[in-house]
């Protein structure tokens, strides 16, 4: 900015050193011309006429460099054609050849100073005037890179607000439970509940953030059908707590993955559809020609949201609980197995989840 400036500077005022030192020699080349004409004519020659300007200061002396008349009085170096004299540009002009005694017509512009001055203003306008853009670009630009800082912030707090609320309840529960000594099967069970999503909960968030320091996984072709129905005995007490209806219809089917992620998988997509079910509401799972279909009849997903519910830390819905970090795990283990994700669900009515092997 600094440069532009100066650039700007020495551009204008080379400018103005050419077309004020072209406008001095045509000045006296004129007073030159009269000077001559009045000798070469023998008529009189009118001094004050020569003089007749208010922005030069002219002088004029004879071969002694003695002024003859005029109204510059400043010592002059009389070696040079042209010069900076102070604050003013001097030309000494040596055409009018001794005519009527005068050897040197030095005259000098008033200027100049001014013009410095007009270009200090002008370069002072373009120095605030670049500053002003620069400032407003780098504060657009600023507040540009701090948006997705910030929402990342507001993220975690949301996150961590939600995993303590998480954490809490189970937690709850557990103390609750076995504040008697002796335990009805009712507490027991809900003990071992509570315990169970403790532990879903700590692996999910072992998954997230320490996935990739883990020991290298064990990939096996598994039967999925039969890891399906072990799992889903897990979920009937929690069914029943809400009078959901589970239903299955699946076919044997063999996959090369590593079993830890396809519990992963499943016991995500399953524990939403009770989590955001109705009471006595149904889930159908289906494993069929390479595809497994999980549908529920909960509360659904808006249409503009299901493009973002993938996303770690989001969440579709503030409605009960969950953290933002289930379906990004499904997500993420899918893409390293190749298994494509489908979702199509309808408000209050449906969500169905599609795994394409």
């Amino acid at each position: 900015m600094v440069l532009v400036a100066f650039l700007y500077y020495q551009n204008q005022k080379n400018l103005y050193f050419d077309l004020t030192k072209s406008d001095m020699q045509n000045i006296t080349s004129k007073l030159s011309s009269k000077i001559i004409s009045s000798h070469m004519t023998n008529t009189s020659l009118d001094t004050s006429k020569l003089l007749e300007t208010k922005e030069y200061k002219i002088s004029f002396y004879n071969e002694n460099k003695e002024k003859i008349f005029g109204n510059f009085d400043d010592n002059i170096d009389f070696s040079k054609d042209f010069l900076q004299h102070e604050e003013h540009f001097v030309l000494v002009d040596k055409s009018t050849l001794g005519h009527l005694g005068i050897f040197y017509i030095v005259i000098e512009e008033n200027l100049l100073s001014e013009k410095i001055k007009e270009l200090t203003i002008n370069i002072l306008f373009i120095f605030i005037f670049i500053y002003s853009i620069i400032s407003l670009v780098g504060f657009y630009l600023a507040k540009l890179f701090l948006i997705p800082i910030k929402d990342e912030r507001e993220r975690l707090n949301i996150f961590i607000k939600d995993t303590t609320h998480e954490l809490n309840t189970p937690i709850s529960a557990i103390l609750m439970s076995t504040e008697s000594t002796n335990l009805t099967h009712k507490q027991i069970e809900r003990v071992r509940l509570s315990a169970k999503r403790v532990s879903e909960i700590y692996k999910d968030l072992t998954y997230v953030f320490l996935e990739n320091h883990l020991h290298e996984k064990i990939i096996n072709k598994l039967s999925l059908n039969t890891i399906i129905n072990e799992q889903l005995k897990y979920f009937e007490p929690l069914a029943s707590k809400k009078r959901i209806t589970i239903t299955t219809n699946l076919e044997e089917f063999e996959y090369k993955i590593n079993e830890d992620d396809f519990i992963r998988v499943f016991n995500n997509l399953v524990s939403n559809s009770i989590k955001y079910n109705k009471i006595s509401g149904e889930i159908d799972i289906s494993l069929k020609n390479k595809t497994l279909t999980i549908k529920d009849t909960g509360i659904g997903i808006r249409e503009e949201k299901i493009k973002n519910i993938f996303d770690r830390y989001y969440r579709a819905t503030s409605e009960q609980g969950g953290f933002g970090i289930g379906l990004n795990i499904v997500s993420k283990i899918c893409k390293d197995y190749n298994i494509k994700i489908v979702v199509d669900s309808e408000l209050n009515e449906s969500t169905t989840f599609k795994l394409i092997f």
